[in-house]
């Protein structure tokens, strides 16, 4: 019975396998460099605008631009985002509809941060004046999870509705009315809100820039070794 041969790979394949990783580590520093600079753009339109341009329903917005909106608080309907923590203690962002009229779709405010206690949640800590009222503030999102696991918002439950990572389009059904594309976050120096401190995202661009080098870092070494491999073999079958 002759001995089954032993099966080898043919040699260039580990040269293949290094440089697609080669590239995909380029790749990813690329990714890394962009979102560095988007978010660096990103903090410099939130600083550089002093004035408060007059909002309406439908004008063309641009991220983080100053805006300043009048209508009235829906006191009854707020949102209470879960999950947040600021200087690592657990709370709530306060979303406020506010109403201009009632054909157009209402603009979500983000009141800011309010810590979470033990026991139940007192709706009065977060009530405010439905009268007539203007609000400054950034165009801005919904913060965003990586991950999240079952319904966004709780439709069946008492105002204020506890809501975990929701889109716009959840927080529309929930209220029972569509919204504006985008989030109003108060302008920290406005009354009826809690702590503000807005910024684009937690990891700013310095971190991206750092992972960016490691990445390319990381192929260059690759690279190196591959070239110094090759440069090996041919030597040796000279």
């Amino acid at each position: 019975m002759n001995p089954t041969p032993e099966k080898s790979f043919p040699a260039w394949l580990p040269f293949v396998i290094g440089a697609v990783l080669v590239v995909q580590f380029a790749g990813l520093g690329t990714w890394q460099v962009n979102r560095g600079l988007e978010k660096r753009a990103q903090r410099e339109l939130l600083s550089d605008e002093a004035g408060f341009a007059a909002w309406n329903s439908g004008m063309s917005i641009r991220p983080y631009q100053a805006l300043k909106a009048t209508g009235n608080f829906d006191s009854q309907h707020q949102f209470l985002l879960d999950n947040i923590i600021v200087n690592s203690r657990l709370g709530y962002y306060i979303l406020t509809p506010l109403i201009v009229d009632d054909e157009t779709p209402a603009l979500l405010v983000n009141r800011g941060w309010y810590e979470r206690a033990d026991g139940d949640f007192d709706p009065a800590a977060i009530a405010v004046d439905s009268g007539p009222i203007s609000v400054r503030g950034r165009a801005g999102s919904l913060p965003k999870a990586g991950y999240k696991v079952g319904d966004a918002v709780m439709n069946d439950s008492p105002w204020p509705r506890r809501a975990v990572y929701p889109t716009l389009d959840e927080l529309a059904i929930s209220l029972g009315r569509e919204v504006q594309p985008f989030v109003l976050l108060m302008d920290p120096q406005e009354a009826n809100g809690f702590f503000r401190h807005w910024v684009p995202e937690e990891m700013g661009s310095g971190r991206h820039f750092a992972y960016a080098l490691q990445w390319f870092a990381m192929g260059a070494v690759l690279a190196a070794l591959l070239i110094w491999n090759y440069r090996r073999i041919r030597a040796r079958d000279a």
